[in-house]
């Protein structure tokens, strides 16, 4: 493949940066400050990462105006460094383009609408009155069940999974492996016996979703789970049915939530991170990782629960201590009484 450059003012007139620097210099890819050499812009957004900035072998550094000057490069000044990094990431991506059509080996109902702009590639099954949109990619492998609908412009890797009444937006991302609208861990009990619910409802997935490798939303028991417009999911999440998740939210891998919890907009969630079932979480709630919450949260803000960890032998003392606090309560209440008295 030709190697692609850019024009460092092309680059600048397309970020809307400030250009201190030859214009004419030439960038054909992105690298780290450290691994950067002269046909290579790199960026800073961590100040931990300062330190390298001066001995940058890069063609190119977008750096915040603070910074600007600390640079022996030249420099594309935005107030916001690293979403320019994320929009110029784009130009220099290698990934394969899929061609339009739809591969001999692919099993497709006859009922099913598939856009003449879309790719369907090899083995892969699309089942009876799936609609699949414009410029639609469906990977190698996946498999789309019945009734589900595909919305504009998204793109499904290999190997994923869309059970029957699904409906996914536009512009939407779902990696390899991920499975959207399988069975929720629906059971009564009777007399000790499990016996299986049949999950009625299906997934709906807003438009510029991105689901991670290997996570899994299962199907509503009645209603669909819902994902918001925007909505950002790492590899490896659980999302139990019913569940509801409000515009612009993201979540780091591990994340669990079980069945019938609301979460608000704009929420993120640090990894391994669990949420128990039927619950309220507010608008912009932060949980940082490995948080368990196990009642609603009512107010935005940032919210802990885990632990960090600490040298083993430390760790055995606050284990300790942690079981005699129940002890120590009550002896300070005994001498509360005392004090009083």
């Amino acid at each position: 493949m030709a190697e692609t450059s850019y024009r460092l003012q092309e680059i600048a007139d397309a970020l809307g940066a400030s250009l201190r620097g030859d214009p004419d210099a030439r960038m054909s890819g992105m690298a780290t400050l450290q691994a950067a050499g002269p046909g290579h812009i790199s960026f800073l957004a961590n100040p931990s990462y300062g330190k390298y900035l001066k001995e940058t072998q890069a063609g190119a550094v977008i750096v915040s105006p603070a910074m600007a000057d600390e640079a022996q490069t030249n420099v594309l000044i935005l107030d916001n460094p690293y979403m320019g990094y994320a929009r110029l990431s784009h130009w220099f991506d290698r990934a394969p383009v899929a061609q339009a059509g739809i591969h001999p080996t692919a099993v497709v109902d006859p009922s099913a609408t598939i856009s003449s702009t879309s790719s369907i590639g090899p083995h892969v099954v699309i089942e009876a009155e799936v609609v699949v949109g414009e410029r639609v990619v469906v990977g190698a492998g996946s498999v789309v069940g019945a009734r589900s609908c595909i919305g504009d412009h998204t793109v499904l890797n290999p190997r994923v999974t869309l059970a029957h009444d699904v409906q996914i937006g536009q512009r939407c991302s779902i990696l390899s492996g991920a499975v959207i609208g399988g069975a929720g861990f629906g059971f009564a009990n009777e007399k000790g016996e499990w016996h299986r619910i049949a999950q009625l409802g299906g997934v709906v997935l807003g438009d510029d979703v991105e689901i991670g490798a290997n996570t899994t939303i299962d199907r509503g028991a009645l209603g669909p789970t819902v994902i918001g417009n925007g909505v950002k999911l790492d590899n490896l999440i659980q999302v139990a049915h019913n569940v509801q998740i409000g515009d612009h939210s993201a979540m780091a891998a591990m994340v669990a939530i079980a069945g019938s919890t609301r979460i608000g907009k704009y929420c993120v969630f640090g990894g391994a991170s669990a949420v128990a079932g039927h619950l309220e979480i507010a608008d912009q709630v932060h949980l940082t990782g490995m948080s368990m919450v196990t009642n609603d949260i009512s107010e935005s803000g940032v919210y802990s629960s885990g632990l960090p960890a600490d040298k083993n032998r430390q760790w055995r003392k606050n284990a300790v201590r942690f079981r005699q606090l129940d002890g120590l309560a009550r002896r300070i209440k005994e001498l509360e009484k005392k004090f009083k008295g």
